[in-house]
C-alpha cells in the first residue's frame, strides 16, 4: 500500500494550523488536485470532536474521480482523521496533528496512506498522488501565509 508521511515546522500557531486544515471546502483554492470539495454532513459530537462527511474531486488531465471519507476534527487534541467511504480507492487513511514548537510556530505531522481499487487507476494515478502528497505540506504553509499573514520564526 502506498503512503507518504512528512513532518513540518512552520511559523503559524497550531490552531492556526488546524483551522486551516478543517476549511475544507477551500481546498478547491490551492490544494494540488482538488478541482471541487463538498460536504455532505456535519455532526458536532458530544466530546467535542465534530465529524464531517465530505466528497473530494481530484482531476488530472482527463481522469477525474469523486470520493467520499469521513473527516474527524479533534480541536482539543489538535489532530484530524480521514477515513475512506467511498470512490475509486480500497483504502485511504490520512492524519494530520498539529504540535506546538515552543518558538510560536508549530510541528504540523501529516500521514497518508491509500490503495487503488483498480490497478489500471493506480497505474495511471499512482506517481501523480505522489507527487502532489509530497507538495501537500508546502501548499498548506503557502495557504497559512496568505490566510495569516508571513511571520517570522524565532530562534531556537
Amino acid at each position: 500500500m502506498p503512503s507518504f508521511r512528512t513532518t513540518r515546522r512552520v511559523k503559524h500557531s497550531p490552531a492556526d494550523m488546524f483551522d486551516l486544515v478543517a476549511d475544507v471546502e477551500k481546498y478547491p483554492l490551492f490544494v494540488p488536485l482538488c478541482s471541487a470539495l463538498r460536504v455532505r454532513s456535519r455532526q458536532p459530537q458530544d466530546d467535542g470532536r465534530l465529524v464531517m462527511v465530505a466528497d473530494m474531486t481530484v482531476a488530472y488531465k482527463l481522469i477525474r474521480e469523486t470520493f467520499g471519507s469521513r473527516v474527524t476534527m479533534d480541536r482539543e487534541k489538535l489532530q484530524i482523521l480521514v477515513e475512506y467511504l467511498d470512490g475509486p480507492f480500497s483504502h485511504l487513511e490520512n492524519r494530520w496533528s498539529f504540535k506546538d514548537d515552543g518558538a510560536g510556530g508549530c510541528v504540523v505531522e501529516f500521514f497518508i496512506d491509500y490503495s487503488f481499487r483498480s490497478r489500471t487507476l493506480g497505474m495511471l494515478m499512482g506517481a501523480m498522488f505522489e507527487a502532489a502528497f509530497r507538495r501537500f505540506a508546502e501548499a498548506f504553509e503557502k495557504r497559512a501565509d496568505v490566510v495569516y499573514g508571513r511571520k517570522a520564526i524565532a530562534a531556537s
